[in-house]
């Protein structure tokens, strides 16, 4: 095990090395000259020269990238060209709405999801299946920004249950603040528990069909408890790759929703922060969504080796 989780840092290490060059150069060809953006058309070229060098942009790229990466690495991402703070309070701040909402996103996923599918699976071939299925491809074909203007018109225009939009902040207390991330909480999670659905409903049927299901159920075992007891855990490692994309998903891909529903979270950042050329936001964000991307990856390969100890052995 210890070999195992060795080898998955290294690789997450020299894949997060990796992106941080990639990210610094895509955003290095991107056209228009951030100094120019904030100062104006008008601005002379000595202004915006004394601001190039204010903000860093005067050094060559190899310069540039390893002053931004060394100060990565000691977690100092600068301060915002835009709102002339340090980023890493915006990121803070930004964090505090999007990561609750794409953990209660995944929640509402799994909780929908994994039920479905094992409702599916067990009556492969009937009407339930066919139904269960036909609902679940439709939610996958349907994008979530669809799902929340619906959500909208039913929820907070018609029953006027909940609110269209904005967030009152957790200072406003618990249940208000909860109350603003249910309804993009649900139209992430629909379209992400459609998917999750139909790979637990295809990973079940697989596991159904072992030796060792038939002999549970020749000796007697309840289905119930040969469904959830023996065949979902057997099937649980699709499921939980699907479960653990979903998360970096949710949390890397919420700026449409967050746009629809008006959350400062950190997909609104990140869409302001291009429109607006600052740089340096873009960078630190979109590396933060890069490692949680990769530190998600390195628990799912993990718990791998929990659900099934030989994956470890063999690594």
């Amino acid at each position: 095990m210890t070999a195992y989780l060795a080898k998955r840092l290294a690789i997450a290490a020299i894949t997060l090395a990796l992106a941080s060059v990639v990210v610094f150069a895509v955003l290095e060809i991107v056209p228009g000259d951030p100094a120019r953006v904030m100062l104006g058309m008008n601005a002379s070229e000595a202004q915006v020269e004394q601001l190039r060098q204010q903000m860093g942009l005067d050094g060559g790229p190899v310069q540039r990238y390893l002053h931004w990466s060394g100060n990565l690495l000691s977690l100092d991402l600068g301060r915002s060209y835009t709102y002339s703070v340090p980023v890493i309070d915006l990121i803070t701040e930004r964090l505090a709405v999007s990561l609750p909402l794409a953990l209660i996103a995944l929640a509402l996923s799994t909780a929908i999801a994994i039920p479905v599918g094992l409702y599916a699976a067990s009556r492969r071939g009937r009407a339930g299946d066919a139904i269960s299925m036909g609902a679940a491809q439709l939610g996958v074909a349907v994008p979530n920004f669809w799902f929340a203007l619906l959500l909208v018109y039913l929820f907070a225009v018609w029953l006027r249950w909940l609110p269209a939009g904005g967030f009152p902040g957790w200072s406003a207390g618990i249940w208000p603040a909860l109350k603003a991330l249910i309804l993009p909480a649900l139209a992430l999670a629909l379209p992400q528990a459609a998917i999750l659905a139909r790979v637990t409903r295809s990973a079940l049927i697989d596991v159904l069909s072992e030796d060792y299901i038939r002999t549970a159920r020749a000796k007697g075992m309840p289905w119930r408890k040969v469904l959830w007891g023996h065949a979902l855990r057997n099937a649980l490692i699709p499921v939980v790759t699907i479960m653990g994309l979903q998360f970096a998903f949710l949390l890397a891909g919420t700026i449409i929703i967050e746009n629809v529903f008006y959350l400062p979270g950190l997909g609104r950042l990140i869409f302001q922060a291009i429109t607006q050329r600052d740089l340096i936001v873009v960078e630190s964000v979109v590396m933060l969504l890069v490692a949680t991307v990769i530190a998600v990856n390195l628990i799912v390969d993990l718990s791998y080796a929990l659900v099934d100890p030989r994956l470890g052995n063999r690594a």
